[in-house]
């Protein structure tokens, strides 16, 4: 791992990050202590906030940065119980509906060959409606630093497992009617899409990432794999309730 800040402007920055988390405040970027433009430094940065905030379930979400590199973020609090979800609402906090994946086998580093869309899912035990909650200390999120923001881990600040899916979820260019309401006021009501219309794409490309840390696509592990709706706005605290289809549902409150 070659690092471009010190160890100390490494440590300092994710104390920040964890003390914005806590007292729910924003700041801009350019008040960070030190704002790290290499992935590998905001990816330790991003551990270290981790460790500091508790963050040890082996539950994670993927993305990708603006230049295409596949990365990931530990989900934190994780909740596989919505009755027991206990997560602080705050201004500015959104809210992405997900499907979630359950690994029931390693994906191990390949070095000389590469993982297909099939091996992924023959990986998969489990597929699950959820929901996370989307808030960054950096009040322009990753606007102006993508590498700030995937220290700050994504934005993530919450997420709540939902009910089980059928496979079907998975299938590339499915879409699914999803209503969500937010205080009993409807906030979204369409059909449910991922960006790449294919929700495993990000986990596929982040599996033959060579240089991610062989420790996260672990047996056990739960992926989500991004928002069906984009990022909507929550105003206020309160209830929130989740339709996927017909059937499947998903309710939680925000304190």
């Amino acid at each position: 791992m070659s690092l471009t800040l010190t160890a100390s402007d490494l440590i300092a920055l994710a104390h920040q990050l964890r003390r914005l988390r806590s007292d729910a405040s924003q700041i801009p970027t350019d008040q960070l202590v030190s704002v790290p433009t290499a992935l590998e430094d905001a990816k330790e940065v991003q551990r270290q906030l981790s460790k500091l905030e508790g963050a040890d379930v082996p539950a994670w979400k993927v993305a990708k940065s603006p230049e295409g590199e596949p990365v990931v973020a530990p989900l934190h609090p994780y909740f596989d119980d919505p009755s027991d979800a206990v997560i602080a609402w705050r201004k500015g906090m959104k809210i992405e509906i997900e499907i979630a994946v359950e690994l029931c086998q390693d994906l191990p580093v390949r070095v000389d060959t590469s993982y297909h869309r099939a091996d992924i899912e023959a990986a998969i035990s489990n597929v699950y409606l959820g929901a996370e909650l989307v808030w960054s200390g950096i009040s322009e999120g990753a606007n102006i630093s993508f590498p700030a923001f995937l220290a700050d881990r994504l934005g993530n600040v919450g997420y709540v497992k939902g009910p089980v899916l059928t496979v079907a979820a998975l299938h590339p260019g499915s879409a699914f009617p999803l209503k969500l309401w937010l205080n009993k006021q409807l906030a979204f009501d369409a059909a449910g899409n991922h960006p790449t219309k294919d929700v495993l794409t990000w986990l596929c490309e982040y599996a033959n990432n060579r240089s991610r840390p062989a420790e996260v696509l672990k047996a056990g592990s739960v992926i989500t794999t991004g928002s069906l709706c984009g990022a909507l706005e929550v105003p206020d605290p309160g209830d929130v309730s989740i339709q996927l289809g017909e059937y499947v549902l998903l309710d939680f409150a925000l304190s």
